[in-house]
């Protein structure tokens, strides 16, 4: 039921208390270490960390400055002239996260050139700013404004004109630089801005939401660097206006539909929710508002139990973006976006600063090693967008995207990942992730440094040596992974298949201790440290078969196989014939480890499979025995497209036979689109209706109103008389519908001619429609697609006889 709207103004209103209570109360009462404090020496992340320097962070800038964002904000300034010249308003905000990410960086890699060329941006940014402090450069060029801006200042900010998601990445990005550098020019720019947004929006102004969110977090950050209540209220406004009576969306697309606190369950756009609920345990923790806590921790145990991917993503499809049902997890179309990664880190390392319980570092750890990593190459220089859990090769990493948010996410989550490792309660310092690395903590009695030496992701040898002047005491509360103890999540959603008795020991200076793990998962070992002493831990690293949940449709059947942190998968390079989809593995499967040099250097994973062949008369065949290997999850697509998958088979029934060779199989297939995804229109796997997506296909949006064309090469004549087509339509909200008309012609020499059809051509929606005509002797084939006025038009199956 929704507040009378007249109480929630007054309760905004009541909340403008004296700063003076603000500082007594708590942040977070766990504080994390600062990345800029603890200084990584791994072989896994370190390499990772100085990449993103060196070729992500140049890269960024670089196609920042191709696509035009840069020279927005110049014209917007009048230092050139011009139209706006990238594709969304939004595109303002990857500056920003491009400067955090800088920012974060010259912290560990002092560099003058990439200091000097912020300036140079934050100098543009300055330029483009309005005298009142408004920026959003699609409007301040003027001419013609994109659809979503609005043809006034956030009358759209509530849809798709990102007015508010922009800025905020701008707080974040302007806080992040003033720390690293001590210079306020551009923390000048965003609060300049933000008292504008003061000014503009809360109970006495305009009563609206951010329809994406993210400048929650931002207000949150300026309010801690400036202590000015006024951020803090308003980014409570932002948060406490959604849903309220006649304000939000029903849709559920940007969780407004019903007031924040009475959400129980993760809907709509999965970054936009992670964000949300980010900035909701940041009020939360500064407030004391518990209702907050309640309601995040309700959609925690949501997505945990029956919305989370063994990759540690979120986001079932493609549509919208968006979270699924329960239990709706596809894998070929999980979309499982690198951005929604990101927010999932950081909304759960804010769960574990409130409650200081490890369930929500595993939930950040698997995330982080799968999902996160996943979505950049070895190289730095490639970036995916969605991150599925199967491919049949219509999947490959790219250099950049129209909608480029994900890549300069990623370029500042990894400098900033070192802040994730440690954190300090009072007296208490917890050790949460295992990374070779060294801090130091100010306790009562003195300083204590830590220098951990770590063997993980692929080993679980941990020693942890002590460094101090003086006997200091302090509790140190070192982290059990939940795979350690067979919990691969905090949750029922995934299993191991055989659980196995974890049995490590702990040692301080050689000697075994006995040890308990505590309620939150911690070992706590509580003494006066000395110069030099030392712990060593050996965690389990067992090879891991896991199940999911019965009510994963698509996994019923199949194993997905891990070790320690890392999630592992069959990819085509390893695996004889590159064939993936169609294995079957006996689940008594005996697997061992190898060490290679590939991909950098890893351990991978060898076992025995079958594959799974389809016949022309409709039979499946198995194939003998063969060798397979698989190698971790996040190192997929490096050596270029091909079949992949997490989840592999233990029965026949649930196997995916190879296609059959049947003409269109054996054809070379093109399109008017030049999309890997033509491979779906031969893969002889049939969708349950129209808005199936937990299988692809080949969609021409965003075109409209065009006559587009897919066509088969034979590789040699045939004699056809009948094609059989499937449309995608993911209507009402998607962008896609079933065409307007079709027609088949088929090829003679250099020669196109339509077929003689017998058949009317229907068109229709969750069905085939098929058209039989004259046999004729043909070359090849062609399908020509006429589509809606206002719609693009997709194909699941083309099936030629």
């Amino acid at each position: 039921m929704k507040r009378p709207f007249s109480k929630i103004l007054s309760s905004l209103l009541a909340f403008t208390v004296p700063l003076s209570v603000f500082a007594q109360k708590q942040d977070y009462p766990i504080t994390p270490k600062p990345f800029s404090e603890v200084h990584i020496q791994d072989h896994f992340w370190a390499p990772r960390i100085k990449t993103n320097h060196e070729v992500t962070i140049p890269i960024a800038i670089a196609q920042s400055e191709e696509t035009g964002r840069i020279k927005n904000f110049q014209i917007a300034g009048e230092m050139q002239e011009g139209k706006f010249c990238s594709i969304y308003p939004f595109d303002d905000s990857d500056i920003y996260k491009i400067i955090e990410a800088a920012s974060y960086s010259l912290q560990t890699f002092p560099d003058s050139e990439l200091e000097t060329k912020i300036d140079s941006l934050i100098q543009y940014i300055a330029a483009a700013q309005e005298e009142d402090g408004y920026l959003y450069t699609n409007r301040t060029i003027g001419g013609e404004l994109h659809p979503w801006a609005g043809s006034q200042r956030w009358e759209l900010v509530h849809e798709l004109s990102h007015e508010l998601y922009n800025v905020g990445h701008m707080y974040e990005a302007a806080v992040a630089h003033y720390q690293a550098t001590g210079k306020r020019s551009f923390l000048d720019i965003a609060i300049k801005n933000a008292n504008l947004l003061c000014e503009s929006f809360g109970p006495e102004g305009i009563k609206n939401y951010p329809g994406h969110e993210e400048v929650e977090m931002g207000l949150v950050r300026l309010y801690r660097v400036t202590k000015d209540e006024r951020y803090l209220n308003l980014a409570q406004f932002f948060l406490d206006i959604r849903g309220q009576q006649g304000i939000g969306n029903p849709k559920k697309y940007d969780q407004s539909h019903i007031p924040v606190v009475e959400q129980k369950e993760a809907v709509g756009h999965a970054v936009r929710g992670a964000y949300l609920w980010t900035g909701m345990a940041d009020i939360a923790a500064i407030t004391g508002n518990e209702a907050y806590m309640e309601a995040i921790n309700s959609i925690w145990h949501d997505i945990v139990d029956k919305k989370y991917y063994i990759n540690g993503g979120i986001g079932a499809t493609s549509s919208g973006e968006a979270f699924g049902e329960a239990y709706q997890l596809p894998n070929a179309s999980a979309y499982c976006e690198t951005c929604a990664g990101v927010g999932m880190a950081k909304w759960n390392h804010r769960m574990f600063l409130m409650t200081g319980e490890s369930k929500f570092i595993d939930v950040l750890e698997r995330t982080m090693y799968n999902n996160i990593m996943d979505g950049v190459s070895l190289s730095g220089d490639r970036f995916f967008y969605p991150n599925p859990l199967a491919s049949y090769g219509q999947h490959e990493r790219r250099a950049w995207f129209g909608c480029a948010c994900c890549p300069p996410n990623v370029a500042r989550f990894l400098p900033e990942m070192p802040g994730y490792i440690y954190a300090q309660r009072e007296g208490s310092i917890y050790v949460n992730l295992y990374v070779s690395s060294e801090t130091s903590f100010d306790l009562p009695e003195g300083k204590l440094t830590l220098k951990q030496q770590s063997g993980f992701p692929w080993e679980g040898d941990v020693a942890i040596e002590v460094k101090t002047d003086q006997p200091v005491s302090a509790e140190l509360r070192l982290r059990v992974p939940g795979y350690v103890k067979n919990k691969p999540v905090p949750s029922d959603l995934y299993q191991y298949l055989t659980p196995q008795n974890p049995v490590f020991a702990v040692k301080v200076n050689g000697t075994g201790i006995r040890f308990q793990i505590d309620e939150d998962g911690y070992i706590a070992i509580d003494r006066s440290w000395k110069n030099g002493d030392k712990i060593e831990i050996d965690f389990p690293m067992e090879i891991q078969l896991v199940k999911a949940h019965p009510k994963v449709e698509e996994d019923a059947e199949k194993i997905a196989v891990e070790r320690g942190p890392l999630l592992y998968c069959a990819e085509w390079p390893d695996n004889p014939d590159g064939k993936i989809l169609s294995l079957l593995v006996d689940s008594k499967t005996t697997f061992e480890l190898e060490k290679t040099d590939a991909l950098g250097g890893i351990y991978q994973i060898k076992g025995k499979a079958k594959r799974a062949k389809k016949m022309l008369d409709g039979s499946v065949e198995m194939t003998e025995e063969q060798s397979l290997t698989l190698i971790p999850y996040h190192l997929w697509n490096n050596r270029g497209p091909g079949e992949m998958s997490v989840w592999l088979a233990t029965d026949k029934e649930v196997a995916l036979p190879e296609p059959a060779p049947t003409i269109a199989r054996r054809s070379t297939v093109s399109s008017s689109k030049d999309d890997k995804s033509i491979i779906a229109i031969t893969d002889q796997l049939l969708p349950k209706h129209s808005n199936d997506h937990s299988i692809s296909y080949l969609h021409w949006w965003p075109n409209k109103d065009t006559q587009e064309w897919v066509a088969f090469d034979f590789d040699n004549p045939q004699k056809i008389s009948r094609v059989k087509v499937y449309w995608f339509d993911d209507g009402p909200h998607g962008g896609c519908r079933i065409p307007a008309s079709w027609e088949v012609q088929y090829q003679q020499g250099e020669t196109w001619k339509p077929v003689k059809n017998k058949t009317p051509y229907s068109v229709t929606k969750d069905a085939w429609d098929e058209v039989s005509f004259k046999p004729v002797k043909a070359d090849g084939l062609r399908v020509l697609i006429q589509l809606p006025e206002d719609f693009a038009a997709g194909l699941y199956e083309v099936v030629i006889e």
